[in-house]
């Protein structure tokens, strides 16, 4: 039988394991980030709001409660896009951050996408080393 072959159907299939492609369930082998819809930052708004309610409640009442910064904003957060190989987009889209409109992965607009992605972090610099003392030995012995 070949490897790749579908089993005979009185053979039961293996379980899946890891995340399945976001269009058609099947197993995913490539995957890419978008950033958070509207309802997902509302619930991890909710989330993090419930963690600050249970530790207002579990403070010290001798000493001051605690101060927490804002509730986060939509920066920082992404959710992970994950495919099977037919729905994948192209490997510099995967690279981006995707907005968290896109349809990705839309039959209709595969291998790319209908939105617009992040453009890439500035490559950061790295500073020249500095050069070693002519007393040092480099390279080994």
């Amino acid at each position: 039988m070949d490897a790749l072959a579908t089993p005979p159907a009185n053979e039961p299939t293996p379980p899946r394991s890891g995340p399945a492609c976001t269009a058609c369930g099947e197993t995913a082998i490539v995957h890419w980030l978008r950033r958070l819809t509207g309802d997902e930052l509302d619930e991890v708004r909710r989330v993090e709001q419930e963690r600050r309610e249970q530790a207002l409640l579990l403070a010290d009442p001798q000493l001051p409660p605690p101060v927490f910064p804002p509730l986060p904003t939509g920066e920082g957060f992404t959710r992970t896009v994950y495919s099977c190989g037919p729905h994948a987009i192209t490997m510099d889209a995967a690279a981006l951050v995707h907005a968290s409109s896109c349809t990705a992965p839309n039959d209709a607009d595969l291998p790319g996408c209908d939105c617009t992605p992040e453009p890439p972090p500035e490559a950061r610099i790295e500073p020249a080393a500095a050069p070693l003392p002519d007393h040092w030995v480099t390279g080994g012995a």
